[in-house]
């Protein structure tokens, strides 16, 4: 009974995350298409929310690698996956947080601004599912 509970517990926290990342996407593809009008498509929109779902699902939360640290026997080896998912986690939510500061202030920042929040998105994304795929298939 215990172990269902976690699971449950467990794949609710996942959902969450999951609409927590299409939620910051959205907001993202909202400045973005507000500011380049060939991103201003349904296309685009759904493309964003999905990425960010996938992203925030699987690059969340990621399994470590066990710690082998000790007396004699400290390993100093970098956990990939910790960094990708801990890089791609920043990035992501701040140029959601940079998104929804521009739509709730009503700011119209320079076009280049608008690109780097797309740019930083896509590679937060990206590295979150990257992490999260990796660290799923190796245990």
């Amino acid at each position: 009974m215990r172990t269902r509970v976690r699971k449950v517990a467990h794949f609710l926290e996942r959902i969450g995350l999951a609409m927590a990342g299409a939620a910051s996407g959205l907001f993202v593809a909202a400045h973005t298409g507000s500011s380049i009008s060939a991103l201003t498509s349904q296309a685009f929109l759904l493309i964003m929310m999905f990425g960010g779902a996938v992203g925030f699902y699987l690059g969340i939360d990621t399994p470590q690698l066990p710690f082998n640290g000790g007396k004699g026997g400290s390993s100093a080896r970098i956990d990939a996956t910790e960094l990708l998912t801990a890089i791609g986690t920043f990035c992501a939510a701040l140029t959601a947080f940079a998104s929804v500061l521009v739509i709730v202030l009503r700011e119209e920042p320079h076009i280049a601004w608008t690109v780097l929040i797309l740019i930083g998105w896509v590679l937060g994304i990206s590295m979150q599912i990257v992490a999260g795929a990796i660290a799923r298939t190796r245990g």
